[in-house]
């Protein structure tokens, strides 16, 4: 489906919001870089493509929806348990605080560049604490979009993970990778005059 102007719904089964992190510190070698996944989120986005400060995007992320999918490097591999075990922590009041923290959410304040290539900025809250961040990336024309993001956990009040007295921990930066392979199309208005329905 080639992106027209209007207004779409995205998120899973369709697309994928992906958390990866990293090591640091001597000890890292014992440690595992993760991948996690959001399994309950949901998105909104605005298309004017020739016009694209016109667009918005906004997403929710349900906190206590993270699931370790993978993990990397390390000693020994990652069980289940400790899945399970990296799971309740990430819900702990030193990270996301699910219990107080049931969302996470973003909302876009300016868009610039094409549908091909773009840079998204916009305010993410985390932890009641929101922040500007920018997010890059781009879309083949038919509805395929993908990019990333990376952000300091510490900047909305998140520890990270540490063991052996500091000497294994969480590097602060953790990247955000997300890929949108269908947009839903809303109900709503089409384009107005002289803005063109299709991106060339």
């Amino acid at each position: 489906m080639a992106l027209r102007d209007g207004t779409y719904r995205f998120g899973p089964p369709t697309s994928r919001l992906l958390i990866k992190t990293s090591r640091a510190g001597p000890g890292r070698r014992a440690g595992h870089d993760l991948t996690i996944e959001a399994t309950r989120w949901s998105g909104t986005a605005v298309v004017v493509a020739r016009d694209p400060g016109k667009s918005s995007v906004t997403v929710s992320v349900e906190t206590g929806s993270l699931a370790v999918r993978e993990g990397t490097g390390g000693v020994k591999p990652l069980t289940d348990t400790d899945k399970a075990e990296i799971k309740r922590t990430l819900e702990r009041e030193g990270v996301l605080h699910t219990a107080q923290h049931p969302t996470i959410a973003f909302r876009s304040t300016s868009i610039t560049g094409t549908l091909g290539s773009f840079q998204i900025t916009g305010d993410l809250t985390i932890k009641g604490r929101s922040h500007p961040v920018t997010v890059d990336g781009g879309s083949d024309g038919d509805g395929m979009v993908c990019g990333r993001a990376t952000v300091a956990q510490s900047a909305w009040g998140i520890k990270p993970y540490s063991a052996f007295l500091g000497a294994l921990r969480v590097a602060d930066d953790v990247r955000i990778e997300y890929a949108v392979t269908e947009l839903e199309p809303l109900p709503g208005p089409g384009p107005g005059p002289g803005q063109g329905s299709e991106q060339p």
